[in-house]
């Protein structure tokens, strides 16, 4: 079996598994079967997810990096997948505060949006990843061309907005969004420099 066969058959199907763990661990701690959840389980479950989100989209910002570092060109077939779970998690992140916390209450969330910043900040960022997941289809990607790949590149601004919702909420701890904050400034730079060689295929 050659090695797209392996990825498509069986490490594809792992990682796929891998990346609902967290998801897994969540419903298994709200049950109390591995665990269990905090005082406030509603901001447990939010956090959680949140960051898991937060990982995801380092995941995918560090896919190209390992490619070129390693010469290992197959590792590029899993940016989709990593990309979507970024998605998922973030977009179930919002759903728990929305429904969970807000009990869907339009006008709440709506007045939450506005003048909280930082949720606004999160909700451009679940609607950049929201266009590149349903553009993520490689039949899409081949009809856009060029523009998918500018689509795509928004994968750099959800980052720092991440980072920034991150920082704004927590408030006075700040040490876990200072360190996503460097890890994604060193994959950043690390693009810029690259992007600057006429020989870059970064994305």
């Amino acid at each position: 079996m050659n090695t797209i066969k392996k990825i498509r058959f069986f490490w594809k199907p792992l990682v796929f598994f891998i990346c609902l763990i967290p998801t897994i661990l969540i419903l298994t701690d709200a049950l109390e079967i591995t665990g269990h959840l905090s005082a406030n389980p509603i901001e447990d479950i939010q956090d959680r997810l949140g960051n898991w989100g937060l990982r995801f989209i380092v995941l995918v910002l560090t896919i190209s990096p390992l490619k070129i570092i390693t010469g290992k060109n197959w590792i590029i077939l899993f940016r989709r997948m990593i990309g979507l779970f970024a998605f998922y998690y973030v977009f179930m992140h919002f759903l728990t505060w929305a429904i969970l916390e807000q009990n869907l209450n339009v006008s709440a969330v709506i007045e939450d949006i506005i003048e909280r910043k930082f949720i606004t900040l999160g909700l451009i960022s679940l609607t950049l990843l929201f266009i590149m997941a349903v553009t993520s289809p490689n039949s899409i990607r081949r009809k856009m061309g060029v523009k998918w790949h500018q689509i795509h590149k928004s994968i750099y601004v959800v980052s720092v907005l991440g980072i920034w919702h991150y920082w704004w909420q927590v408030k006075i701890d700040a040490r876990e969004p200072l360190i996503y904050a460097i890890i994604i400034s060193i994959l950043l730079l690390y693009r810029l420099l690259k992007f600057k060689k006429p020989t870059s295929s970064v994305r």
